[in-house]
C-alpha cells in the first residue's frame, strides 16, 4: 500500500531553516505529481506546493514564494522541501502528499516550529 514517511521536521528560529523529507513506497513514485501541504494550529489543510512527476511543473503558494524550494529525486523515492528564512506563521504539521494539490493518500507528517 502507499507510505508516505516524513522527516526532518523541529525547531527552528526565525529567518532559519529546516529541510523536510519524505520517503515514498507503495506505489510508482516517478509516474506521480507529489506535493507538499501544512496545518497550522487551528487552521485547516493548506496546499503549500506541489512538483509534477518530472519536476517539469512546480506549484507554491505565495507565503513562501523565494523561501522554499521543493524537489525530488525519483531514483530515490523521495520529495524534499527545503525551508529557508522561517517565519512564525510556517509553524504547522507538514505532510507529504501523493498528487498535485493536498487531497491524496497523506503521511503523518512532520511537525515544524519557529520560534525564538
Amino acid at each position: 500500500q502507499v507510505q508516505l514517511v516524513e522527516s526532518g521536521g523541529g525547531l527552528a528560529q526565525p529567518g532559519g531553516s529546516l529541510r523536510l523529507s519524505c520517503a515514498a513506497s507503495g506505489f510508482s513514485f516517478s509516474s506521480h505529481s507529489m506535493s507538499w501541504a501544512r496545518q497550522a494550529p487551528g487552521k485547516g489543510l493548506e496546499w503549500v506546493s506541489g512538483i509534477l512527476r518530472d519536476g517539469s511543473g512546480i506549484y507554491y503558494l505565495d507565503s513562501v514564494k523565494g523561501r522554499f524550494t521543493i524537489s525530488r529525486d525519483n531514483a530515490k523515492n523521495t520529495l524534499y522541501l527545503q525551508m529557508d528564512s522561517l517565519k512564525p506563521e510556517d509553524t504547522a504539521l507538514y505532510v507529504c502528499a501523493k498528487g498535485w494539490g493536498a487531497r491524496g493518500t497523506q503521511g503523518q507528517g512532520t511537525k515544524v516550529t519557529v520560534s525564538s
